[in-house]
C-alpha cells in the first residue's frame, strides 16, 4: 500500500515516471462515438534545464528561473510493438507557487482537449489528490488524480463547453512491471518468506 502521497508536481512526476497500462471509460454527452479503450501511457521526468523544457518556456514566455523540472507523456496503443509516435506525446513543466508547493502552475506544449499550448493551474489536497484545472480557448477541463498504492492510480476528468460538461472520463492505470522490477518483487517476496518461517 502507498504510505506517502506525492504532495508537489516534481515528486508526482517521479513517482508516475514508467510505463503505465491505461484503461479508459468516455462518457460523451452528445452524438460522438466512444473513445473507451486501452493504451499505454509512457511518462519520463526531465530536468529544469532539459532542451524541450527550456523550449516551451522560451515559447511562452516563462522564467526558466522559476521552473523546477517536468516530465514527458507519451500514449501508444496497448498491443503495439513499434516506438511511441511523437505526436502522441506532449511535454509539461512546472512552475510551483513560492509560497506553497503543493499548489502552482504547468505550461504544457500541447494540451489535452485542444492540442495548443496551454497553461493549467494545480493543487494538491491534504489527501494527496491531485486537482488539474485548465482553460482552453473553447473548453474548460478538470482532472482529478490520485495514487491508491505506488503501483495504481486513477485519473477521472471532466470537459466543459459554453453550455455545460460535454466529456467525462474515468482511468486506471497499473503500472507494467519491468524486468528488473519483477526480479526485485520475486526477492522481497523470498526474503518475506524466508522470514515467516
Amino acid at each position: 500500500m502507498l504510505v506517502t502521497p506525492p504532495m508537489t508536481m516534481m515528486d508526482f512526476f517521479r513517482k508516475s515516471e514508467g510505463v503505465w497500462f491505461s484503461q479508459r471509460t468516455v462518457h460523451r454527452f452528445d452524438s460522438a462515438g466512444d473513445e473507451s479503450g486501452e493504451s499505454n501511457l509512457i511518462i519520463k521526468v526531465l530536468d529544469a534545464d532539459d532542451r524541450r523544457v527550456l523550449e516551451i518556456c522560451k515559447e511562452q514566455g516563462a522564467d526558466p528561473l522559476l521552473v523546477s523540472g517536468g516530465a514527458s507523456f507519451q500514449w501508444q496503443g496497448n498491443l503495439s510493438e513499434k516506438a511511441p509516435d511523437p505526436n502522441y506525446e506532449a511535454i509539461l513543466v512546472d512552475i510551483p507557487n513560492p509560497q506553497n508547493p503543493r499548489a502552482g502552475k504547468f505550461l504544457r506544449n500541447k494540451g489535452y482537449v485542444e492540442g495548443i499550448p496551454v497553461i493549467g493551474v494545480y493543487h494538491f489536497a491534504d489527501d494527496g489528490v491531485l486537482t488539474i484545472e485548465t482553460e482552453y480557448e473553447r473548453n474548460q477541463g478538470q482532472e482529478r488524480c490520485w495514487f491508491v498504492t505506488d503501483n495504481f492510480r486513477v485519473r477521472v476528468s471532466t470537459v466543459k463547453i459554453v453550455n455545460g460538461v460535454n466529456l467525462m472520463t474515468y482511468c486506471s492505470e497499473r503500472r507494467c512491471v519491468s524486468p528488473v522490477m519483477l526480479e526485485e518483487l520475486i526477492e522481497q517476496n523470498h526474503q518475506r518468506s524466508s522470514s515467516i518461517q
